[in-house]
């Protein structure tokens, strides 16, 4: 049944992590960039190990239950997505980004604040990391099989950010011009400001809040 239990966390926590987000765009960019890669997979894959753990904890429950807390965290996850995605989009009309000078842009404190942004900063975090893996943490009533679960599902942000971060750099030949760098900070721009579109009409329709 552990065996069970760490594969129901593995699997769950992949299915979630999978699609493409802000946060996963950002450690694509910074792979393709070789800058800061290993700290940058660990803190996420560390917050999301801290995320996971307290929603097989119960505090899934909380969040349900702070109806202010949502709302409060998707308008500022909307200004950020939308001032990154401007940021982005300035860098691919000067054309400022590339291979070579990403080393020296960006340090490693700034790298973490923003991916701390792109973290903790996004509401349906709360709702699918904490909320959706606790409830399917509440399928498995014995401390060792909790535990496997969160081992499953912290295991799998594990694999996947560094499979993402370090793999980014097979990528690397065909972002070898300026003009492939712009295309990719033009992807990225769109991604945030889809995503900030997207948090906007579950605001508006209360499906954020609702945890749907």
């Amino acid at each position: 049944m552990l065996i069970t239990s760490g594969f129901v966390g593995l699997s769950s926590g992949l299915g979630l992590i999978l699609a493409i987000g802000s946060q996963n765009a950002f450690v694509l960019r910074q792979g393709l960039m070789r800058q800061h890669v290993f700290p940058l997979v660990l803190f996420c894959a560390v917050s999301d190990a801290i995320l996971i753990g307290a929603g097989v904890l119960g505090f899934g429950v909380l969040v349900e239950r702070a109806p202010l807390f949502p709302a409060i965290m998707l308008w500022f996850g909307v200004a950020f997505l939308i001032f990154y995605g401007i940021s982005r989009l300035r860098a691919a009309w000067q054309g400022s980004s590339n291979l070579s000078a990403g080393e020296s842009r960006t340090n490693l404190h700034e790298v973490l604040l923003l991916a701390g942004a792109f973290t903790w900063l996004n509401p349906h975090v709360y709702l699918d990391t904490v909320a959706l893996m606790g409830s399917i943490s509440t399928c498995f009533v014995g401390t060792d099989e909790k535990i496997a679960f969160f081992l499953g599902g912290a295991a799998a942000s594990l694999l996947f950010f560094f499979a993402l971060g370090f793999g980014a750099k097979l990528l690397a030949p065909l972002l070898a011009s300026p003009r492939a760098w712009r295309i990719l900070d033009l992807v990225i721009a769109l991604i945030m400001f889809l995503l900030a579109l997207k948090l906007i009409l579950g605001g508006l329709d209360g499906s954020v809040s609702s945890g749907c």
